[in-house]
This record gives C-alpha cells, structure tokens and sequence, in this order.
C-alpha cells in the first residue's frame, strides 16, 4: 500500500471531515480520484465483511458507512456499482442505530448514518429516515421527504432504471423528463 492509502477509520473520517459538506454532495473528480485511490481497498475490504469489528464505536462505524455508501456513490458514479452495496449499509445502519452511535458523533455527521435509509427503495426505510432527520432541521429534512416521496409515489427511484437495467414506466419517464430528482 501506498503513504496515500488508507489503512484505519479514523483515516477515513479525517478525510471526510477534511473535505467538509462542499464536497461531500458535489460531483466532483478530482475528490472521487483521490476517495477511490485512499480507499478502494477499504470499500472491498467492507463489501467482504471483513470490518465488522469497526461497528463497536461510532467513529469506527460512521467510517464503515462511508465506505459503503458514499464511497460507491463517488467512486462507482454512473454505474450499476454505486449501488452494490447499498443492502449491506443499511443492514448496518440498523445495528449502528440500536446502539445508538448516531447519538455520539460530531453533530455535522449524523446523517451519514441515515443516508444509507434515504438511499432505500424500502419505504419503510424512508419513513425511518424522515423521522430521524427531523432534529436536523432544514438542512436535511427536505432532502429526506424528497426522497421519501418519490418512494411513495414510484416504489423505487426511476433514475436508477437505465443504470441497473430496469424497464421505466411511462409515469417514470415523464417524471424524469419533467426534471424530477435525477440523483
């Protein structure tokens, strides 16, 4: 491995609080690179469920979730991969929020525990996500509801159709050539 990969959690989430909330909802390449180079070993290395110990604090698990869902959004942008994972944060986040770990970090950071249930086409999981992201006020709550609506209204997000190969309803199409959420 390289000085420049990353090797612990706390690796990962210095970097994340390094790069602050203008790049973590940006589509940017040169920070996708640099995500991909640092951790990719670490995004597989979870996918296999080799970091499951990193469940027992909270900054250990909130860098497990990055790896499992922001990582892939960033690094596998575009492809049926930034998805892949996405079953194995949410199995997570429901353990990290039994333990209550979403209660102990920074306050800038919590949804990141919550992002894997806003990234659910289980509407259940949607709800669970709005109730969380309440307490976090403006900033998140009308991403949440968004999300949550078009769950409700599609039963799953319709532009993630062509990338995992899903046939769009004409409802979709029109909702998506209308400018509705886009990713």
């Amino acid at each position: 491995m390289s000085k420049d990969t990353a090797t612990s959690a706390s690796d990962i989430v210095a970097f994340w609080k390094d790069a602050g909330p203008e790049k973590w909802f940006d589509k940017d390449a040169q920070f996708d690179a640099t995500f991909h180079d640092r951790f990719r070993d670490l995004h597989f290395a979870a996918a296999r469920r080799e970091l499951d110990t990193w469940l027992e604090s909270a900054e250990d698990s909130l860098a497990l979730l990055l790896l499992l869902d922001q990582f892939p959004r960033n690094c596998f942008r575009g492809t049926a991969h930034m998805y892949a994972t996405d079953p194995l944060a949410r199995h997570y986040t429901q353990e990290i929020l039994r333990r209550g770990h979403d209660k102990t970090i920074d306050a800038e950071l919590p949804i990141f525990f919550y992002l894997p249930l806003m990234h659910s086409e289980d509407l259940e999981d949607q709800h669970l996500c709005c109730k969380l992201c309440e307490p976090l006020g403006e900033r998140y709550l009308p991403f949440a509801v968004e999300h949550r609506d078009i769950i409700e209204r599609f039963g799953r997000f319709p532009h993630r159709n062509e990338i995992l190969l899903r046939e769009s309803t004409a409802e979709e199409k029109r909702f998506l050539d209308e400018g509705g959420f886009a990713g």
